[in-house]
């Protein structure tokens, strides 16, 4: 039966005049036609308004690593609900979650807890700064650590005709141009490129602010040659290495990112998978570096450490840290990718995965990129079509190619076949159609 989005269209339109573009965030806008409102989640699976069902792999952005309404973490929730509130006081439920924390992660000698990604990697900025004196900062082209100031500077691929180097620009309007000069840019598996930066401008940076699994652009991945050469290179520079864990943290191996790749940050930061989808975020760091908080260093804020948050983050963590889900989760991960890679395979179609198979990148071209500008090589058009096709088909993935497919321990076989046959249906509506519009336009 066809998808019809008649009540999410009737909806959008009501919405739009009190919110703006209809939606309570920009990224949840997929245009007048295609912007759908959820009625439920379960397990591995969404529901619209208009009752169509699909397999998610959005999860959004990750955060629903155990699956939706888990019942462990709903029942630890609403034990953190009796405690009575929002107090501006701390309880004891901090310490459990930030010793759970710094079990897992050794760099995490000290915690602090935020509400969302965005506020932790603002923090780790300030405290980065802070420590080292210093107000510049090195960012990977292609990384995204959230919707604050100092970290929306991107470069817009698609204006890049491939010759010389793109533009860095604004990702939106409101963003001080001045303070553009704060920020130096390299490409991700380019060691000698970092150094010159570091070199060239010594005594200014305070801080790389890396993702070594790139969220929000595919997955690609650093080298663990290169991330260990960072890691040098920050130590012979003085300069502190911020590891952004916001996606990766939990997901990828219970230390995260770091466990994955045998490095320590000085100072990271997690989110997303920390309590299964109920707001919290985590700023973590070595001991020396931390105990500068409160101590010339400003943080916190009202809601921070709010007990339902730290009673589901708690028993998220216990069950990632004591069971086999990150197991099944990268397990399910690798399934998907290779019946996805039959499907593209007999037909032809290049493509390759990056990332981890609990959040990979679907990428058509056979050599998989090490940076983002290799984005630009593949073709993306075609992800983009067919990403329609698969709404359509049941099956949820962001619309735009740069976004990872995030796995869930909910994802079951049947999960598993109903997207690889919706996958196989969209693959080939997408071919069709693009042999259509090159007959038309011959």
């Amino acid at each position: 039966m066809a998808r019809t989005l008649t009540n999410s269209h009737a909806h959008f339109k009501l919405a739009e005049q009190r919110l703006p573009l209809g939606v309570a965030s920009n990224f949840r806008y997929w245009g007048e036609e295609r912007t759908i409102y959820i009625k439920s989640g379960r397990g591995g699976r969404i529901t619209d308004i208009d009752d169509n069902i699909y397999v998610d792999y959005r999860l959004g952005y990750g955060p629903a690593i155990l699956g939706y309404a888990d019942a462990r973490v709903d029942e630890a929730a609403r034990q953190g609900m009796a405690l009575g509130g929002v107090f501006a006081l701390s309880t004891e439920m901090e310490l459990q979650v930030a010793a759970r924390i710094s079990r897992m992660v050794p760099a995490a000698e000290l915690v602090r807890f935020s509400n969302s990604g965005t506020e932790a990697v603002m923090a780790a900025l300030r405290l980065a700064r802070a420590y080292t004196g210093r107000d510049d900062y090195v960012l990977l082209e292609g990384s995204y650590h959230g919707l604050f100031d100092a970290a929306m500077w991107h470069v817009p691929m698609h204006a890049w005709n491939q010759q010389g180097e793109p533009e860095v620009t604004p990702y939106s309007e409101g963003v001080p141009v001045n303070s553009r000069s704060l920020a130096h840019f390299v490409q991700m598996n380019d060691a000698n490129a970092l150094e010159t930066v570091l070199a060239r401008h010594a005594g200014r940076i305070a801080c790389l602010l890396i993702e070594p699994i790139m969220g929000n652009c595919l997955g690609i991945a650093a080298d663990q040659a290169y991330l260990l050469a960072a890691r040098r290179l920050c130590d012979k520079y003085n300069v502190l290495m911020i590891i952004d864990e916001v996606k990766t943290g939990f997901r990828v191996a219970r230390g995260g990112v770091q466990e994955l790749y045998g490095v320590q940050a000085d100072i990271c930061t997690f989110a997303k998978a920390v309590a299964n989808g109920y707001p919290i975020s985590v700023l973590a760091g070595r001991e020396h570096i931390m105990r500068k908080i409160g101590r010339g260093v400003a943080h916190g804020g009202t809601y921070t450490a709010h007990p339902v948050s730290l009673a589901a983050a708690d028993r998220t963590l216990q069950i990632l840290e004591e069971t086999d889900a990150l197991e099944r989760i990268a397990e399910y991960g690798t399934k998907l990718r290779a019946g996805m890679s039959a499907v593209l395979g007999a037909r032809g179609i290049p493509h390759s995965f990056v990332g981890h198979p609990s959040m990979s990148g679907l990428y058509f071209a056979e050599k998989p990129p090490r940076t983002y500008r290799d984005w630009k090589g593949s073709d993306y058009s075609f992800y983009n079509e067919m990403a329609q096709h698969l709404h359509d088909e049941g099956v949820l993935c962001e619309p735009d190619s740069r976004e990872p497919w995030f796995m869930c321990a909910a994802h079951d076989e049947s999960c598993l076949s109903d997207t690889l046959r919706g996958f196989e249906r969209a693959v080939d509506r997408t071919v069709t159609d693009g042999a259509v519009r090159r007959k038309l336009s011959a």
